[in-house]
């Protein structure tokens, strides 16, 4: 049976990263639903409600050992033709209740199907900035033409530009020349005058004219994460940020991180196209959402800004990122990006801009460039690291002195990938646990529950939604009551004789797990899951420790912890798991996204795009991957919280636990001691 199960179909299910391994002829439906992957269907399985899509995503994805194919499912059955002719069936869609797996699959299940969809937790912040747009609304009133003066009447129009607005020699979009006579003869010589001056030394350029009075001009800011898109549509005259949109970013079918997603595109000819299409694709889709909201139209938005990590900034210029797959991480483009957004797919308004900050290094983004303008560590004089915590962490770290950055490969597990019960942040995800120290009960919250797992109406209330998993907030909490609590000791080893302790300690073979939920789905820590984090956490503290080195500091005035995962991490627990370094509690926040906040600040004032761009200059950047010290400073931060460094600020506000050596976890999960490799 075991070779035989080894043979079954491996389907991995996007964007939740959950896999398996079904028998030859199971619908799709019961794989998700046995996986615990969440898809809506209302009509018991008899393809009559069509919320049960899923789309096939085809290409060799070597990462997960899958070439993934349309014929890997069954044909189309008389109930999907039946569906498609009375309901329609998108292109490329099936009915997951009727579609059978016959071969490896990578199947998308597409979130404008899911109810219960990923929390894409990025609003913007309250924060006001002062105004300087890089466009301006200029009204002016044009003299009428005149037989004495037989000057054209967009020469007049700019004579009135420069009289009136002192902008002289403007240059003009030419879409704007035919349309120009009707529109002064529309608004009886009266018009208003789009200007976009990024520049002090860049001639104004008229971009949009509208007959009469326009008092209004809209901008979009937009942080494109690896894992979810955020858009801000701002007021450029107020500076009012009108409606705010996120989605997942639909390039997680090609891969949970950055490198599979190189490898991607290394591996299939037309992958760099299809991932360009897919994020404007999505992107377009959030303009049309935000102008909803905002009650505008496309054509009233006449600047953007954009920010993202390196590879996400190069496939939605339709750059392809190869380059940055291996040594020497070679950006085809570091310097801001300036271009008309109708070239780049957006269509707005004909006349409207795109600007992205630029990238810091080859996997130190544009992101992490806006999220250093928005916090401003280059500003003050306190020691100050800033970190994104995503499937690439982007460390920041220094004063008005000296600023260094570099990056670490944590990979998706703190986003719930390669977890093995964990999932993205969506209804029915447990974001916060608390283990009692001396039953080792666990309680927990969980997200679109409002009452705590131990509290009156919970199991009510989680009946509703379900429990379905656990996302990152929670699996940095667990692993860390689960440490403080005994169940694993400084090295990340599930103790087995705790089972003696309790009914929650399970024994897996050679190692043990924690039991955090008993229903279904089962959700349990495995000791796998453990090593996972300890991997992840000890990349990026290693990075960490990197910067700390090049700035010769051995403590941290302030930490900052930027993006979505960062916002809904408690510091403490961060700290007890050793993600980041000691530093005195009440100075570790979450700057929430700070990325969009710093593209929100370039929209609105083209002075802010100046400072990043100069700083950016002369912000230093490490490579981990060169330095001889990374391997040392890894390996002492996968203990918990860590083998060297000390955490006196911690041991204030926590009792950390006694050192407890257990045997390899990789191994024997705490039942037998190492053993050298030749007995």
């Amino acid at each position: 049976m075991a070779d035989a199960s080894r043979r079954d179909p491996l389907v991995l299910f996007m964007p939740s990263g959950k896999r398996g391994r079904f028998a030859a002829g199971t619908p799709v439906l019961d794989a998700a639903r046995q996986l615990g992957v969440y898809v809506e269907s209302v009509c018991g399985g008899r393809a009559t409600c069509g919320r049960c899509q899923i789309s096939v995503q085809e290409g060799n994805f070597a990462k997960h050992g899958i070439v993934s194919s349309m014929d890997h499912l069954s044909d189309v059955g008389a109930k999907e033709e039946r569906y498609d002719r009375v309901r329609g069936l998108p292109d490329g869609r099936r009915l997951s209740c009727s579609a059978q797996i016959l071969g490896d699959l990578v199947i998308d299940v597409p979130q404008d199907t899911v109810i219960n969809a990923q929390v894409v937790r990025k609003a913007a912040d309250e924060r006001v900035f002062d105004r300087n747009p890089a466009v301006r609304m200029c009204y002016v009133e044009v003299e009428e033409p005149d037989m004495e003066k037989p000057l054209g009447d967009l020469d007049r129009l700019k004579v009135a530009l420069a009289t009136d607005w002192h902008f002289d020699d403007v240059e003009v979009d030419f879409h704007i020349i035919p349309q120009v006579q009707q529109i002064l003869r529309k608004g009886e010589w009266k018009v208003t005058a789009a200007i976009h001056k990024d520049r002090e030394d860049e001639r104004p350029r008229l971009i949009a004219l509208y007959p009469g009075l326009k008092n209004e001009a809209y901008g979009i800011a937009c942080d494109i994460g690896s894992t979810t898109i955020a858009m801000h549509l701002s007021s450029l005259l107020s500076g009012r940020t009108v409606a705010s949109a996120g989605t997942s970013n639909p390039q997680i079918r090609f891969g949970e991180d950055l490198m599979s997603r190189v490898s991607y595109v290394m591996m299939n000819p037309d992958g760099r196209g299809a991932m360009t299409d897919a994020v404007r694709e999505a992107l377009n889709g959030l303009i049309d959402k935000v102008c909803a909201e905002g009650d505008i139209s496309r054509e009233d938005i006449l600047d953007s800004v954009f920010v993202g990590n390196p590879i996400m900034h190069h496939l939605f210029l339709g750059i392809d990122p190869t380059e940055l797959g291996g040594a020497p991480f070679a950006l085809a483009v570091s310097g801001a990006v300036e271009v008309k957004s109708s070239e780049i797919g957006l269509p707005m308004n004909a006349g409207t801009r795109t600007y992205l900050l630029p990238c810091i290094a080859g996997h130190v983004g544009a992101d992490a460039a806006a999220a250093t303008l928005s916090e401003g560590p280059h500003r003050q004089d306190e020691m100050m690291l800033l970190v994104d915590i995503g499937t690439n962490a982007e460390i920041v770290l220094g004063n008005r002195a000296r600023v260094v950055a570099a990056s670490s490969p944590t990979g998706p597990a703190f986003e719930g990938a390669e977890i093995s019960s964990g999932q993205r942040a969506a209804p029915g995800a447990i974001e916060r646990v608390r283990i009692d120290a001396v039953t080792l009960e666990p309680r927990f919250r969980v997200i679109g529950v409002e009452p705590w797992s131990d509290e009156p109406g919970f199991g009510e209330a989680a009946a509703q939604i379900g429990v379905t998993g656990i996302c990152g907030s929670a699996i940095i909490e667990v692993i860390a009551e689960m440490y403080l609590s005994g169940i694993i000791s400084e090295d990340g080893v599930v103790d087995g004789a705790m089972a003696a302790r309790s009914s929650r300690i399970l024994e897996n073979g050679r190692t043990f797990s924690y039991l955090l939920h008993d229903g279904t789905p089962r959700i349990t820590v495995t000791q796998n899951d453990v090593r996972a984090i300890q991997l992840a956490k000890a990349a990026l503290y290693a990075g960490v420790k990197l910067l700390m080195d090049k700035q010769g500091v051995s403590h941290l005035d302030r930490i900052g912890l930027a993006g979505a995962f960062g916002t809904f991490i408690d510091p403490k627990y961060a700290m007890v798991l050793g993600l980041i370094p000691d530093c005195d509690l009440d100075k570790v926040k979450a700057v929430g996204n700070a990325a969009g906040t710093g593209a929100r600040m370039c929209l609105l004032n083209r002075d802010y795009r100046r400072e990043i761009e100069e700083t950016v200059r002369k912000i230093e950047k490490i490579e981990t991957a060169l330095e001889p010290k990374f391997q040392e400073h890894f390996v002492a931060a996968m203990a918990l919280p860590n083998k060297v460094d000390a955490f006196p600020n911690l041991g204030m506000v926590v009792t950390l636990p006694e050192r407890k050596m257990l045997a390899d976890a990789g191994a024997d999960g705490g039942r037998r001691r190492r053993r050298s490799r030749d007995t």
